[in-house]
């Protein structure tokens, strides 16, 4: 464990080599107490990592990833599609790089005995995700610990559990740190540095950072915020509709304004409500009012989900948008209005970040095919009801961004 204020120092390329343990902060308890909490996920294996990884992924230009990461985006994305969807493909990546330089051996020493692997993991946090002890330190290169699958699809778990565990915080505060800076700071620092500071970003003087400690989470998280510019797909080529019902044209409907700035977390009021959106969930749906016009018959952004904490709403991130009276299966023209918005949205994902669109109970993300019709069907996550108009949103398209 890092004593108070000394978060980890510098590896070597450039790239911050994390010796610590991961912490969560005991919510109810002192504001710089670290108290860990342990992860266990049991959870189905994925698909092979071997597969072929396509041009554009998820956001992802995959030419520009180092050769190992572009063999395990697939494994990435998929992880991430099935156990935690509001987790960032491209922040995976890049923290990775940023830990561990895609190094699967990758070995640094510190006083909880070190840390092994492409996210820079110690025995006591891999032994909770249901990894196996070391038999020697460092563990030898057949560890599973080294493993790049294994050690992938364990560490987006722990990841996934620190970004669960500090949102309703991020929430209830109103703190503007983007949930994805707050997950890193999480990982190179101790999540007691984003609740005990004032913005989330630890500054010399807070939560127990000093200079040294604030310097070093500031340089963190500007590494990793280049490695996502540097491997976002930035092509705004218009995008496959999907499988569309018959009678659905979008030919000859304007294309979408890319949003070109970078992440801001819920700082740009709502156009829609009285709450706050990201600068690119603001862009996205004026793009869609722009295009649409009076088709739009109604549509809400930033709202609290307090049964689903998991939604992109109290982010800022997350909109929903009527053709139609909420509560009702729309028919005639405000049905194929929806389809036409649903498949736009698609086509211009790229250019308006877009995360996922679901509708008329169907998902679709970058990452997913059509399976029986467009996208995939949409099976409510244990959440909502499906048969439902609401529920399964045939009364309205939802649509989040990546951020």
């Amino acid at each position: 464990m890092h004593m108070p204020g000394t978060p980890p120092a510098s590896g070597t390329g450039g790239s911050m080599r994390a010796r610590h343990v991961v912490l969560l902060v005991g919510l109810l308890g002192a504001a710089v107490m670290m108290v860990p909490i342990v992860f266990v996920a049991v959870i189905s294996a994925v698909r092979s990592a071997g597969e072929e990884p396509t041009p554009v992924r998820a956001g992802v230009a995959t030419a520009r990833l180092p050769p190992l990461a572009q063999s395990m985006l697939p494994l990435v994305t998929t992880r991430i599609s099935e156990t935690c969807p509001e987790l960032s493909v491209l922040r995976v990546l890049a923290e990775v790089q940023a830990e561990s330089g895609w190094d699967p051996a990758a070995w640094s020493e510190d006083a909880n005995g070190g840390a092994v692997g492409l996210l820079q993991i110690n025995q006591a946090n891999w032994v909770s995700l249901g990894g196996r002890p070391w038999t020697s330190t460092p563990p030898p290169p057949t560890a599973d610990i080294s493993d790049p699958s294994t050690h992938l699809t364990l560490g987006i778990d722990f990841l996934c559990g620190n970004l669960r565990a500090i949102t309703p915080h991020l929430q209830e505060t109103g703190k503007p740190v983007d949930p994805m800076d707050a997950v890193s700071i999480c990982h190179i620092a101790g999540c007691s540095r984003v609740v005990g500071s004032r913005t989330g970003i630890p500054q010399a003087g807070e939560a127990g950072c000093g200079a040294r400690c604030a310097s070093l989470v500031r340089r963190y998280l500007d590494n990793i915020r280049r490695y996502e510019r540097d491997w976002s797909a930035t092509s705004t080529e218009p995008g496959p509709s999907g499988k569309l019902p018959q009678g659905i044209d979008i030919g000859q409907l304007a294309s979408a304004n890319a949003y070109t700035g970078r992440p801001t977390g819920c700082t740009v009021p709502d156009p829609t409500t009285d709450g706050c959106v990201t600068a690119a969930t603001a862009n996205g749906i004026g793009e869609v009012e722009r295009v649409f016009g009076s088709e739009v018959r109604s549509a809400g952004c930033f709202a609290p989900r307090p049964w689903n904490p998991t939604s992109d709403h109290p982010q800022g991130k997350g909109c929903d948008i009527f053709p139609d009276r909420a509560g009702i299966f729309p028919t005639g023209e405000s049905l194929r209005a929806g389809w036409r918005m649903a498949a736009w949205l698609r086509v211009n994902a790229e250019a308006l970040r877009v995360k996922y669109v679901i509708w008329q109970g169907r998902y679709w993300d970058p990452t997913t095919s059509d399976q029986e019709g467009w996208g995939e069907r949409y099976t409510g996550g244990g959440v909502y009801n499906v048969a439902d108009p609401t529920g399964g949103h045939y009364d309205h398209i939802h649509v989040s961004f990546r951020e």
